[in-house]
C-alpha cells in the first residue's frame, strides 16, 4: 500500500498572497493529483499546518482550499487523515477550536486532536498531532507505551534543521523515540533527518529561507517501510547576480523569471544603457511579483564571500552572519536566538 504525505501546506500563506495561492495551486493541479491518479494512490496522510493563521482564515483562500484541494480528493475518493498541527488551531494549549473543524468540508475527515494509532494494510503507524498542553502528559505516555513501529506527527524535536542553518533547541528529545523504526514529521519547513527520525520539509517555497532548498511531497510504502520525495522544481524566488563584464543583459533570458519574486544582486555595472534597458525588460516583458534590487557602491566581488552570492543567504543565515561579524561583548548566541524569535513571530502575522 502507497501513501501520500503531505505537511505544512500553509493554505493563505504571505498573508493570503494572491501570487501564493496561484504558485501553490500549480503544485498541486500540476504535479500533486496527477501523480496520484497515474499511481493510483487512494490514501492520504497530512501531517498538519494545513492552513497558516491560526486565528482566521480569508474567505477567498478557504474557497480555494475547497474548490482546488479538499473537493478534488473527495472526486478522487481519497481516504484522507489530518493530523493538527500548531496553525490549524486557534489556541495555544488545547487543539480542541481549529480550522479543519470550521471550514463546513464537504468531503468526510479522519481528524486527529490527539494521539492515535491507526493500522494501515497490516502497519501499525502511531499519529501524534501537535502536542498542546491538554494532551502534553497523554502524549508523551502513548510514545513510551505504543506498540506501533512508525510515528507520524506534527513534531518539535531537539537538534533538527528549522531553516538553514538554524536548529532547533526547544521541545522533545529524540530519544524519546529510540523504539520505532522511523518517526515522520512535519512542522520545520527544511528537510532533514538523522537516518531514524525524518523531517520531510515543506512542499513548495514560501519564503525567502526557502530558496535553493529540496521542495516535495513523499510517498510511504508500507510493504517496504520505504519513503520516497517526489520533487517539486516549482520555483517562486529567485536570484540574478548582475555582472555585465560577463554577460551580455540586452539578450539574457528572462522567461524563467516569470511570476517570480526576483532579488537583482549588482555585482558589476559598466553599461548603465544595457542596465537600464535589462530593468525595463523585467517590468515590461515578462510578470514579477516583486523586483528588489540590491546595489552597492563597494565592490561587491571583493566584500563578500565567493559562493555567498550564488548560495544567496536566507534571513536567518544572513542574519545570524551579521551578528558574527560585529564587534560586541554581548552573548552573540542570544541575540541570534533572539532575531530568531522575532523573525519566526513575523512570518507567522
Amino acid at each position: 500500500m502507497k501513501i501520500a504525505l503531505l505537511n505544512d501546506t500553509h493554505f493563505g500563506c504571505r498573508n493570503d498572497s494572491p501570487a501564493f495561492m496561484q504558485y501553490q495551486n500549480r503544485f498541486y493541479e500540476e504535479l500533486f493529483f496527477p501523480y496520484l491518479i497515474e499511481n493510483n494512490i487512494k490514501t492520504l496522510i497530512h501531517l498538519g499546518d494545513v492552513v497558516d493563521r491560526r486565528k482566521f482564515i480569508n474567505h477567498n483562500t478557504a474557497h480555494n482550499f475547497k474548490h482546488k484541494f479538499w473537493n478534488r480528493l473527495d472526486e478522487l475518493n481519497i481516504d484522507t487523515h489530518v493530523l493538527l498541527g500548531n496553525h490549524d488551531t486557534y489556541y495555544k494549549n488545547t487543539n480542541e477550536i481549529n480550522a479543519m473543524d470550521n471550514l463546513s468540508l464537504s468531503k468526510d475527515i479522519n481528524l486527529y486532536r490527539k494521539p492515535a494509532t491507526i493500522n494501515f494494510d497490516g502497519l501499525d503507524i502511531l499519529f501524534i498531532p501537535w502536542i498542546a498542553d491538554d494532551i502534553m502528559e497523554e502524549s508523551l505516555h502513548t510514545i513510551d507505551s505504543s506498540q506501533a513501529e512508525f510515528v507520524m506527527g506534527h513534531l518539535e524535536i531537539k537538534g533538527f534543521e528549522m531553516h538553514k542553518g538554524y536548529f532547533n533547541e526547544h521541545g522533545l528529545e529524540k530519544n524519546i523515540f529510540h523504539r520505532f523504526e522511523k518517526v515522520i514529521s512535519g512542522h520545520f519547513h527544511k528537510k532533514s533527518d538523522d537516518g531514524q527520525i525524518f523531517y520531510l520539509g515543506a512542499q513548495y517555497e514560501m519564503t525567502w529561507s526557502d530558496y535553493m532548498c529540496p521542495k516535495g511531497f513523499h510517498i510511504f510504502d508500507t510493504e517496504t517501510r520505504e519513503l520516497t520525495r517526489i520533487p517539486n522544481p516549482l520555483r517562486m524566488h529567485k536570484k540574478i547576480i548582475y555582472d555585465d563584464t560577463k554577460e551580455n543583459y540586452n539578450t539574457k533570458k528572462i522567461e524563467d523569471y516569470q511570476d517570480s519574486f526576483v532579488k537583482l544582486y549588482i555585482s558589476n555595472k559598466t553599461d548603465e544603457d544595457m542596465y537600464n534597458n535589462f530593468l525595463n525588460r523585467l517590468h515590461t516583458e515578462i510578470n514579477l511579483h516583486e523586483l528588489n534590487i540590491i546595489e552597492d557602491t563597494f565592490d561587491i566581488s571583493a566584500s563578500v564571500p565567493e559562493n555567498i552570492l550564488e548560495q544567496g543567504e536566507d534571513t536567518l543565515t544572513f542574519l545570524g552572519n551579521y551578528i558574527d561579524s560585529v564587534d560586541t561583548k554581548l552573548d552573540k548566541q542570544k541575540l541570534k536566538k533572539f532575531a530568531e524569535g522575532l523573525y519566526t513571530e513575523a512570518n507567522e502575522q
